[in-house]
C-alpha cells in the first residue's frame, strides 16, 4: 500500500474517533442487554428510527476517552463510567446536546446528578416518584431540579406490553414476578429513544463499531 495514502487512512480514522465533547452531552446506546433491552426497544423507537435502550450523561471531561465520565444508572447504582468503557460496550452510540436556549441548566443539573444522585440504588420497578433511579431518569430529575419550569424530556405512560395487544411480554411478568410487584402499566415514566427524539436536544455524532474501532 502506498505509503502516502496508509498515512491518510490513518489520519482519517484518528479524526473520526477524537471528537469535542461538553460537559451535559447525553450519549444513547443500543446495550444488548437481552430480553430486558429487546423489550424496551420493541416499544419505543429512538432518533432515525435507532433500537436503543440506555443513556448516560457526561459529568466530568478529561484528556482522553480514558479519563472522561459519564454518570449512569446501570446494574445495582448510579454510577461512574470511562467514555471508553461505555463506548466498547455497544455496536451504536448518538451523542446528543442541549440546544442553545438550555445550555444554562447543565451546571445546576451535574451538580444535582453527581452530589445528590451519585450511588442511589437502581430503579428496578421503574418508578418515577422513589428514591430509586433507571438511566434516563437521572437524565431528566438533573434537568428538572435546574429548572423546574421546564420539561425537556416528557413523561409518558409506559407500556409493558407487545406491541399492539394487552398481553406483557413474557420477560416482564418474569421480572416483575420476581420483584414481587405488579407490572406498572401505564405510569409515567420515559425512556432513551424519546429523549433522543427530544426537540430540546441535537443528535452531533453518531459512533458505529467496526472491527474493532469506533468510526
Amino acid at each position: 500500500m502506498n505509503r502516502f495514502f496508509l498515512f491518510l487512512l490513518i489520519s482519517f480514522f484518528f479524526s473520526c474517533e477524537k471528537q469535542s465533547y461538553q460537559i451535559g452531552d447525553i450519549f444513547f446506546q443500543d446495550l444488548d442487554c437481552g430480553p430486558p433491552c429487546q423489550a424496551i426497544e420493541a416499544v419505543t423507537s429512538g432518533y432515525q428510527g435507532a433500537q436503543l435502550s440506555h443513556c448516560a450523561i457526561i459529568t466530568s471531561i478529561g484528556t482522553s476517552n480514558y479519563d472522561t465520565i459519564l454518570t449512569e444508572a446501570i446494574g445495582e447504582t448510579v454510577t461512574q463510567t470511562t467514555l471508553h468503557d461505555f463506548l466498547n460496550r455497544s455496536n451504536k452510540v448518538f451523542v446528543g446536546r442541549l440546544k442553545d436556549e438550555y445550555q444554562y441548566m447543565i451546571p445546576d443539573a451535574i451538580t444535582y446528578i453527581q452530589t445528590d444522585l451519585s450511588g442511589k440504588p437502581y430503579d428496578y420497578i421503574f418508578d418515577i416518584n422513589d428514591d430509586t433511579y433507571y438511566c434516563s431518569e437521572i437524565i431528566y430529575e438533573g434537568l428538572k431540579k435546574a429548572d423546574n419550569t421546564k420539561e425537556l424530556f416528557s413523561l409518558k405512560p409506559m407500556t409493558f406490553n407487545e406491541p399492539g395487544t394487552d398481553i406483557p411480554f413474557v420477560h416482564w411478568v418474569d421480572y416483575y414476578e420476581d420483584l414481587g410487584h405488579p407490572i406498572p402499566e401505564g405510569e409515567l415514566g420515559l425512556n432513551p429513544g424519546g429523549m433522543s427524539r427530544s426537540d430540546a436536544i441535537e443528535i452531533i455524532h453518531v459512533y458505529a463499531k467496526k472491527t474493532g474501532m469506533y468510526v
